[in-house]
């Protein structure tokens, strides 16, 4: 059997596109995997490095506004949709899963054309303009979260690494906190603004560094890679790294975690228990906020407007959170299993049906 993945432009993408890639190749061992991405984003490194084999179309973003660029999308869209068509041809999948962003737009009409099995899979609460287009080739549709509104959708959540959804934190945690030189007798808040950072948060959390350290609270910042920060000299341990490829160390050192709320982060966040004070990215449609929405009214979590994120907020809100370990522990509690842990194999096992 061969199957078509086609996911791009970002992690929310990328991430649960690997995860589906790994559960079919353990549901069906024999399966053929083609990932279809672009050359300029983040796809053209992860995937190949991940062992899959990635084949190209042309970018084609889809503007939210009138102008220029989008009577422009007719004559791109067509063109992406021709190397589709030839990576289809010379392919031949059995079935194409698409995860949303502009990359599926090509694949879901190609698929169309030559009539083939379509899955697609939706990874925030507001639906994208490339799956609301997709939903309407299929019904094999699956959502990450319950109340995602597409045509035929099936909710079976995010798919994730299987690190982090079979992830102990407490079994790793003497070896998290010596991997980052941290110290067992003191809380530990951890603070990722994304795979490309915050600036935003990175301000907010290192003005606040001196509440944090009379507090007792050490700090694990992950910047982001373009962003280069040194670690506030505050007495209490404060380490700074640009970039985690170890994200079960990271989550298991923690005892909470300020972050957006991206789907891949809210999923991963609540699903290993821990606390989350979630800092909705400020652009888009809003989708970051609705992402978190269970976790917060569940009570597994905070929310905090990008733009009223300032130290003063840290040091008022989340200083008194990780120095309340009966607080920590409710929320971690709320927070844990809220969202499923085996949507990879729940999507695999759709996609294996729609092919068959």
């Amino acid at each position: 059997m061969s199957v078509l993945l086609a996911g791009g432009g970002s992690a929310g993408h990328t991430s649960p596109l690997l995860a589906t890639a790994d559960a079919l190749k353990r549901l069906a061992p024999g399966i053929t995997i083609t990932c279809l991405g672009t050359r300029e984003r983040i796809e053209a490194q992860i995937i190949p490095a991940a062992g899959y084999p990635l084949e190209f179309v042309p970018s084609v973003p889809l503007p939210r506004r009138p102008g220029v660029d989008l009577l422009r999308v007719p004559g791109r869209l067509r063109a992406a949709r021709d190397a589709a068509l030839e990576v289809v041809d010379r392919v031949r999948p059995d079935v194409v899963v698409g995860f949303g962003g502009f990359v599926s737009v090509p694949a879901y009409l190609a698929a169309r054309r030559r009539r083939l099995p379509l899955v697609v899979h939706e990874g925030n609460t507001l639906p994208g303009i490339a799956n609301k287009l997709g939903a309407r080739f299929t019904r094999h549709v699956a959502t990450s979260f319950p109340d995602t509104r597409l045509p035929h959708a099936t909710y079976l959540g995010l798919p994730i690494r299987r690190m982090i959804a079979t992830l102990d934190r407490a079994a790793l945690r003497d070896e998290a906190l010596t991997a980052y030189g941290l110290r067992p007798d003191l809380p530990v808040l951890l603070v990722t603004g994304g795979s490309q950072g915050a600036a935003s948060i990175n301000r907010a959390v290192l003005g606040a560094a001196p509440a944090l350290a009379a507090a007792g609270i050490q700090v694990l910042h992950v910047t982001g890679p373009a962003h280069d920060v040194p670690p506030p000299d505050t007495g209490v341990p404060y380490v700074v790294l640009g970039y985690v490829d170890r994200m079960d160390l990271a989550y298991s050192a923690a005892d909470a975690v300020l972050c957006r709320s991206g789907s891949n982060t809210v999923t991963e966040v609540s699903g290993v228990g821990l606390p989350a004070v979630y800092v909705p990215l400020p652009i888009g449609n809003g989708e970051q906020a609705l992402n978190a929405r269970a976790v917060i009214e569940a009570g597994g979590g905070l929310l905090v407007d990008d733009a009223d994120l300032t130290a003063e907020w840290v040091a008022t809100h989340v200083v008194p959170l990780l120095t309340d370990r009966e607080r920590l522990d409710t929320m971690g509690a709320a927070a844990a299993h809220l969202v499923p842990l085996d949507a990879d194999e729940k999507l695999a096992r759709m996609i294996l049906d729609a092919a068959r």
